[in-house]
């Protein structure tokens, strides 16, 4: 049983998680824009977040990984709830698993858009840099192979699920170039690239 001590406590602790994550991430971004990406090292990033080296590799195995997290990776595996309005079982009818995978991916690109600013440096990063946009790749990838988990554990068929999620990545990538990497019409774009599925 927890107690409301060690209830207090655990959110302390995973306040100053998120701060020191927050400020790790902060400080490769300036850092990356203001010198460019080969010429930042990970002491650089852990003074300008005022931690010690020991901490940024408590959360990051490297400077990539600031960009990549695997940590959040990992944590966006976790089983979700089901959004509102989704059939259980999805079963076999892929509007239905469409339907989930736009609450998904919406969800999604209106977190990563919520920082317009922090956006816009990652991708002007990835994009400039080859190993970077590599790793992004295989990041987009693991998005795909984890809608496809989270449909079936929603009872998709599986191939009904995989189909689902790679048409959702397409419509992730089609908002991207509508928007041409615009934040602000993110989450626009990628509704009306799922509207077009519908129609």
């Amino acid at each position: 049983m927890v107690t409301e001590a060690g209830g207090n406590a655990d959110s302390l602790s995973e306040r100053k998680r998120r701060r020191a994550k927050a400020a790790i991430r902060q400080a490769a971004l300036e850092l990356f824009t203001e010198r460019g990406y080969d010429a930042v090292s990970v002491t650089d990033i852990a003074e300008r977040a005022e931690v010690g080296r020991t901490t940024f590799f408590r959360y990051f195995g490297d400077k990539q990984e600031v960009l990549f997290p695997a940590a959040e990776e990992a944590e966006m595996a976790d089983p979700l709830p089901r959004p509102a309005g989704v059939m259980e079982p999805i079963g076999s009818a892929l509007t239905d698993a469409l339907r989930a995978t736009r609450s998904l991916v919406v969800n999604y690109v209106a977190s990563i858009a919520a920082d317009p600013k922090a956006y816009i440096q990652h991708e002007k990063l990835v994009h400039s840099h080859p190993e970077l946009y590599a790793r992004s790749l295989v990041k987009q990838r693991s998005y795909a192979d984890r809608l496809t988990r989270i449909l079936q554990s929603w009872g998709a068929a599986p191939t009904v699920a995989r189909q689902a999620a790679e048409m959702g990545m397409a419509c992730f990538y089609v908002a991207q170039a509508t928007a041409n990497d615009d934040p602000r019409t993110l989450v626009r774009e990628v509704s009306r690239a799922f509207d077009r599925l519908e129609s």
